[in-house]
């Protein structure tokens, strides 16, 4: 297995979910409040680690000779963005998150796990960045994709769970509910612009 195809996979598997996105911005808030971050970031991980064998295996042809997938995923990922950015902007209007920063576990599992499905699967840019993007990538190291697909995979792994437990190095800041109030509210924006862009 060759060690420079293994970096080139996990080098531009980085890169694509290294973007602030709905994703990230979730598994962060997570990860301030401690609530559930390991599930949450194992979702979204092996999520990302499917997509990519499936993409690397070849079925990146699907997506593109059936774009009605990407269509349902453009359409009903635009509604869950809108949804949960109503719930953001609610959040940071309404809740004092100032008792929660320290991490009691106030949400479900269930919520957190639907959230991290849907954050993932809802998600048309997935399928083009893992599917087609690093599925037709791969082709170029003939008899080298398996480890091409590792890199990638491996990538997905470190960075959600990077991002979900090294959130708890901002939780200093966020004792201030004020910190909350603000966090909520560009999550909102971000959710609503990505929600935008989608049926755009």
């Amino acid at each position: 297995m060759s060690t420079s195809v293994l970096l080139a996979g996990f080098t531009l598997g980085f890169s694509l979910i290294l973007a602030i996105g709905a994703q990230n911005a979730f598994i962060l808030k997570q990860g301030l409040k401690q609530e559930h971050v390991f599930v949450v970031c194992f979702i979204c991980a092996l999520s990302d680690a499917l997509l990519i064998s499936a993409g690397v295996a070849g079925f990146g042809v699907i997506v593109q000779k059936f774009p009605l997938i990407e269509q349902f995923a453009r359409y009903a990922g635009a509604a869950f963005l809108f949804f949960y950015a109503s719930i953001s902007f609610k959040s940071a209007l309404t809740v004092d998150h100032s008792l929660k920063a320290e991490g009691k576990e106030v949400g479900s599992m269930l919520a957190a796990v639907a959230a991290s499905l849907a954050f993932t699967w809802l998600n048309p840019h997935v399928y083009l960045d893992t599917l087609v993007l690093l599925g037709s990538i791969s082709t170029q190291y003939e008899g080298q994709q398996l480890a091409f697909g590792i890199g990638a995979v491996t990538a997905s792994f470190v960075f959600f769970f990077s991002l979900g437990y090294g959130a708890k190095l901002l939780i200093p800041v966020f004792k201030n509910s004020k910190a909350w109030t603000v966090l909520d509210f560009i999550i909102g924006f971000i959710m609503l612009a990505l929600g935008i862009s989608l049926l755009l």
